[in-house]
């Protein structure tokens, strides 16, 4: 019973695993592009923080849930827009950059974080759905 309660955050912790895994095998299978290797963040630094995001996310829905089922949607937005502001705080130093990879840098980190939203938003749908 206790694994049931906690099953969105495996989704999202597998989920960010595969996802990452995945990502890093694109980059070894494209190594003769180095414009990756000069990215300002590193994979495993945007990963982490959209990992540590999601978990707190979800976290955060599960014990909204508990308190009163009505306010998980209006919950997930609030924590969603914050979350989009702090992305887009953290990814300034990107956007404000003159390399010749920032090109390829933005779509990695807005690829990231679509893919993390979607994986919120599907787990979010699953908390809402899941009657108890």
């Amino acid at each position: 019973m206790k694994i049931k309660k906690i099953q969105p955050l495996i989704e999202v912790l597998v989920v960010s695993i595969l996802l990452f895994l995945a990502h890093k095998l694109f980059f070894y299978c494209n190594e003769t592009n180095i414009k990756h290797q000069n990215f300002y963040f590193k994979l495993e630094t945007i990963y982490g923080f959209f990992t540590i995001s999601s978990l707190f996310i979800v976290s955060l829905l599960l014990f909204i849930k508990q308190k009163s089922k009505d306010n998980v949607g209006l919950t997930f937005m609030l924590i969603t827009c914050i979350k989009i502001g702090a992305s887009l705080t953290i990814l300034m130093p990107i956007l404000n950059s003159k390399t010749s990879t920032i090109g390829l840098e933005k779509i990695n980190f807005f690829i990231i974080f679509s893919f993390f939203l979607l994986t919120e938003t599907v787990v979010t749908i699953k908390i809402l759905d899941n009657n108890q």
